[in-house]
């Protein structure tokens, strides 16, 4: 049985008060099954995950010196490195950077000061 709700109001112009009946409707009830939605994607965020590098905000200044703000993004590589431990290739997405970091220490030293499981990759 559905309820009646009094609602009530007073006019600006009159002053004269103005009520009406709502009949209470109840929220529909959520379907069980709810239609396919795709599953949300990672987004590829300009971070490299070795050096932890990211875009550095800064001002754009023209020869009047307007200033105005944009972004030096970092320069994020894919590549494939050499992972002796496995003896294979990893596919990375690194900054040039943490490549020449890993020219110097090696993939496996790189990695583990980063955290960086490569086996599932």
């Amino acid at each position: 049985m559905a309820t009646l709700a009094t609602l009530g109001t007073t006019s600006l112009l009159s002053g004269i008060k103005i009520s009406y009946h709502l009949p209470h409707v109840a929220a529909p009830a959520k379907p069980v099954s709810s239609p396919f939605s795709p599953a949300l994607q990672p987004v590829a965020r300009r971070i490299c995950p070795f050096t932890g590098k990211k875009a550095n905000k800064a001002n754009h200044v023209s020869f009047s010196n307007h200033k105005t703000k944009k972004l030096q993004f970092v320069n994020l590589q894919y590549k494939k490195v050499w992972w002796e431990a496995n003896k294979r290739y990893v596919k990375l997405r690194l900054s040039t950077k943490a490549l020449k970091t890993i020219e110097k220490n090696g993939l496996d030293a790189v990695a583990k000061k980063a955290g960086i499981d490569l086996r599932k990759e």
